[in-house]
């Protein structure tokens, strides 16, 4: 399994793209104020509308749909021009679905809410957001999800459609040559003899550019590190102390064609590593693994990739099932390798400013080594086809209320 995967690292010379992808796109939200809206108040409705269907095969993990949406009506309230505060409610909702489950929707433990919300999963916004020439600080809600571009072996953008907004404490830094987005999402807050555990975790995405941003060819080096932290002094349960970590470290390339057709090219290799310092939650306490990939944007918002994926002993905390040698449909079962091919194509069209229609299809073609259960037992090694197909529709519109500016004049 060697010899494919240092062909593909030849062919592709990449990790996911930091280019405009249709995940960015669809999900991520507008950071910098605008100095126009000073004085205003404005509400807004931020939606994703989307139909996902995932069908994988093999001892990885079990397929599934995600028919449904999410919604987030707001007030927009920007007092200075270097203020920005935020307030409204995030709900989400299955087709299908009558009551959903009350816990954190991103499985970071073993404790599920006893109780139910019915109609949709819904839960209060509120963000803060202050900025000082290059920073910006954000508490609250944060800006997560597709905003921490962060490569896709370490976050499935999956994950824009599911989970809960991140909540907690954000700063952002932006200059010419060096980008820092460094945040805690507190995902389990925990009253005294509460009998799950507390969690979090810190995250820090950094790109260093090597050259001018301006110049054809662009060169730079992305860093990301995820830390999960479960349990704290107030942890009555008996699962102890545990703190994972992913780390991964690369080398990009960006060519900008200037042809209207084959609009540029994005390539990345990075060397990606998983620490478990304390607790017992994987069978092994430290994994590498190495991942690369190439894109191609056309005109129209076309985009098409390749890359592969090879590790051992290696978990991805919030990645897609297929970069980790930890088997979700057997619990406990770990691969004793795994190359993952990544092929996919992504479409989007922008009606308007905030309106957008996208589709994306993935395939992944799963060589996956020994499998060994907990029982004792291992199957062999074995080649699977997993894939999936979305599409999504964003939807942002915003309304002026107020002009207070205007009634002071």
């Amino acid at each position: 399994m060697q010899k494919p995967f240092v062909i593909a690292c030849f062919i592709a010379f990449a990790l996911h793209s930091q280019a405009q992808d249709l995940a960015y796109r669809m999900a991520a939200s507008e950071i910098p104020l605008d100095s126009a809206a000073t004085g205003k108040l404005h509400f807004a409705l931020d939606n994703i509308s989307f139909f996902k269907d995932n069908e994988f095969d093999g001892e990885q993990a079990k397929g599934y749909s995600l028919p449904g949406l999410w919604v987030q009506p707001k007030l927009l309230w920007q007092p200075f021009s270097f203020i920005r505060l935020e307030a409204g409610c995030h709900a989400l909702i299955y087709n299908g679905a009558n009551k959903y489950p009350c816990y954190v929707y991103h499985d970071i433990g073993t404790w599920k809410g006893g109780q139910y919300q019915r109609g949709f999963h819904i839960l209060p916004f509120f963000r803060a957001q202050a900025h000082l020439k290059n920073l910006t600080f954000v508490l609250g809600d944060i800006y997560g999800g597709a905003n921490h571009r962060v490569m896709d072996p370490l976050m499935n953008p999956e994950i824009n459609l599911t989970q809960d907004p991140e909540m907690g404490f954000q700063l952002l830094l932006d200059l010419p040559c060096y980008k820092l987005d460094a945040w805690i999402n507190w995902q389990s807050y925990i009253f005294e003899e509460d009998d799950h555990q507390e969690a979090f975790t810190v995250g820090i995405h950094q790109k260093v550019a090597l050259n001018s941003q301006l110049s054809t060819l662009n060169w730079y080096i992305p860093i990301d590190i995820l830390i999960q932290h479960r349990g704290g002094e107030q942890d009555v349960t008996d699962l102890g102390v545990q703190t994972i970590t992913n780390g991964a470290v690369g080398l990009g390339l960006q060519w900008n064609t200037g042809r209207r057709v084959l609009r540029s090219l994005t390539a990345e290799v990075a060397a990606l590593a998983c620490w478990q310092q304390s607790g017992h939650l994987w069978p092994f306490d430290f994994g590498v693994a190495g991942s690369c990939t190439v894109a191609a944007d056309f005109a129209r918002d076309f985009r098409a990739f390749v890359g592969l994926f090879y590790a051992r002993d290696y978990v991805s905390l919030y990645g897609a099932p297929f970069y980790s040698t930890m088997s979700l449909k057997h619990q406990g079962a770990r691969f004793s390798s795994m190359l993952t091919p990544h092929v996919g194509v992504e479409w989007s069209h922008t009606f308007a400013k905030n309106y957008i229609l996208g589709a994306k299809v993935d395939a992944y073609p799963l060589y996956a080594g020994e499998l060994q259960k907990t029982d004792g037992s291992i199957l062999p090694s074995t080649f699977s086809n997993n894939f999936s197909f979305g599409i999504y529709f964003r939807c942002h519109p915003s309304f002026l209320l107020v002009n207070f500016a205007k009634k002071k004049d």
